[in-house]
């Protein structure tokens, strides 16, 4: 059964503080995903020793990887990633829009690739969301736009995954679920799954968005020791089949 992972690994500086890519590595090893989702990843940045991250998880977990940098700051790459063993394809990875009155806030981004399920072909969309809720409102109508979900390149089954910084109660995630559908939602026993701040969690802002054709049998966050420290989110966990 597939299983695919989503995870803010804060560009592998856990709630300690350490910077420890190989720690990061361990916690997504744990749970033995297929696809794996990353938000937050460094590469070649001063800040966190000049490593690509990307490129060092991958190896880590024996995967490959393709990344998307949302800020490009001279050769320093900050951005989203997707990690599989699978056999897979870019299909697009590129800006979404701000928010223009506020013009300094963070880039962001969306990286989507097709993965080969064994014959039919799995569409994963990655991306993280601004802060800000009208910057955010901004992004969610665009990933739903002409230029990513409503594409001429989209096929289902499609998953959307990553981190929205967005409960249940907002615009985007209402604007979101009115063409997907929630994982946690699909799974008649899925508990509460809060994924921020992994020391406490008590806010679900990383999701799994859904549609047709996708199964979803098992929803749960990834909260052992070494998760709550690696980072400042917990792994979001989601096993399903094609159907």
């Amino acid at each position: 059964m597939p299983r695919i992972l989503s995870y803010n690994v804060h560009r592998c500086v856990g709630v300690d503080r350490k910077l420890d890519v190989r720690r990061v590595a361990e916690v997504i090893a744990a749970e033995t995903p297929d696809i794996v989702a990353l938000q937050e990843v460094d590469v070649g940045r001063s800040r966190t020793g000049g490593v690509d991250q990307a490129h060092a998880l991958a190896g880590l977990l024996g995967m490959a990887f393709h990344f998307n940098a949302a800020l490009q700051v001279e050769s320093e790459l900050y951005g989203d990633a997707i990690l599989t063993n699978l056999p897979h394809r870019l299909i697009k990875a590129g800006p979404l829009p701000g928010y223009p009155r506020i013009p300094q806030l963070e880039p962001r981004g969306a990286l989507w690739i097709g993965v080969d399920m064994g014959g039919a072909e799995l569409q994963i969309l990655n991306t993280h969301l601004g802060l800000v809720p009208r910057e955010q409102q901004i992004q969610a109508r665009a990933l739903v736009g002409e230029e990513w979900l409503g594409a001429a390149l989209r096929r289902d089954p499609l998953i959307l995954i990553g981190d929205f910084n967005a409960g249940r109660r907002t615009v985007v995630y209402r604007t979101l679920t009115g063409h997907l559908t929630d994982a946690r939602r699909t799974f008649p026993d899925a508990r509460s799954t809060p994924t921020f701040p992994s020391t406490f969690p008590v806010v679900a802002i990383d999701h799994v968005f859904a549609s047709p054709g996708i199964a979803v049998t098992a929803v749960r966050v990834s909260s052992s020791p070494l998760a709550r420290v690696a980072s400042d989110h917990l792994p979001l966990v989601i096993d399903f089949e094609l159907s």
